[in-house]
């Protein structure tokens, strides 16, 4: 997988699930009249639901652009902790005929109707919403200690500059991405800053072996603004570092001051906030001085 492809599942390991690789089209031709009234045809980005079944219950209905749905899935699961592991899983199945998943565990959830009994829905595109558990755990996360050059900033935003993508072509999509240093593993689009992310921990979760895919030296990249939930999910894939181009909410900054998590803002050339832990972020201030980057 090249630094800037979009997300394949690698040969099955024994130890990660069975997934398929349903393939749904990104964009949808539209007719649409300009501000000279002349009918022009554009593409939009598709977006469809998607809901998913666990152990042949029905879960939840997530609304996707639907890319690489099974490990949407997988990510979902991932961050709402409603597995610890890849290994409970025994496989993940996705029907776009019926815009469902079925996913398949080896032992089942442990109390899964009082652990998703209670839903906070969130500021997500799409509204996506989490199971209120979830805020209850973030006094438990633990984040690694890590650091991030103000050159290494700059040359994230860079990437993402020159990144290929549907929101180049079609709009109304949200892009992540993480990166290593300045290497960036995987770039992903949904019409959801949350679905991108649950899509890049299922990633993570695929890959062999897991111990080289830790958060700890990584650095997670959203074009949405960081929200309480966006915080979260990069704190529960040991991320410790977060960019976007976006700005922050205040119950974002409330628990990444919290966790002690690095949340850079208004990341766009060579400009950037600083929102919470500016003890991870190495500034190099002269930087800031040069030319800034042409328009892509």
């Amino acid at each position: 997988m090249t630094p800037t492809s979009q997300p394949q599942t690698l040969s099955r390991h024994a130890s990660v699930p069975r997934l398929t690789q349903a393939v749904a089209p990104l964009t949808h031709a539209v007719q649409a009249i300009n501000e000279r009234g002349e009918r022009e045809e554009l593409h939009i980005p598709a977006e469809r639901p998607l809901t998913v079944y666990v152990d042949r219950r029905e879960l939840v209905t997530l609304m996707t652009l639907g890319a690489h749905p099974e490990l949407l899935v997988l990510g979902y699961l991932r961050n709402q902790r409603l597995v610890d592991s890849v290994e409970e899983i025994e496989s993940i199945t996705v029907d776009w005929e019926v815009n469902a998943a079925a996913v398949a565990t080896r032992r089942g959830i442990a109390r899964i109707e009082e652990r998703t009994a209670r839903k906070v829905v969130t500021t997500g595109c799409g509204q996506g919403s989490v199971f209120g558990g979830l805020m209850d755990e973030v006094a438990g996360i633990r984040l690694p200690p890590a650091q991030l050059t103000q050159a290494e900033l700059y040359g994230i935003v860079n990437a993402i500059r020159l990144q290929e993508s549907t929101y180049k072509s079609a709009g109304s999509v949200h892009g992540c991405a993480l990166f290593q240093g300045p290497q960036m593993l995987v770039f992903v689009e949904d019409v959801g800053r949350h679905n991108a992310i649950d899509t890049i921990a299922g990633w993570m979760w695929m890959q062999q072996p897991a111990e080289a895919m830790q958060g700890s030296d990584k650095v997670f990249y959203t074009t949405g603004r960081l929200t309480s939930e966006m915080v979260i999910k990069s704190a529960q894939m040991g991320v410790p570092i977060v960019v976007s181009r976006s700005g922050m909410t205040q119950m974002g900054h409330a628990v990444a001051s919290q966790l002690g998590l690095c949340a850079i803002g208004r990341a766009t050339n060579r400009r950037f906030l600083c929102y919470s832990g500016a003890d991870r972020l190495v500034l190099q201030p002269e930087l800031a001085q040069a030319p800034p980057v042409p328009a892509a």
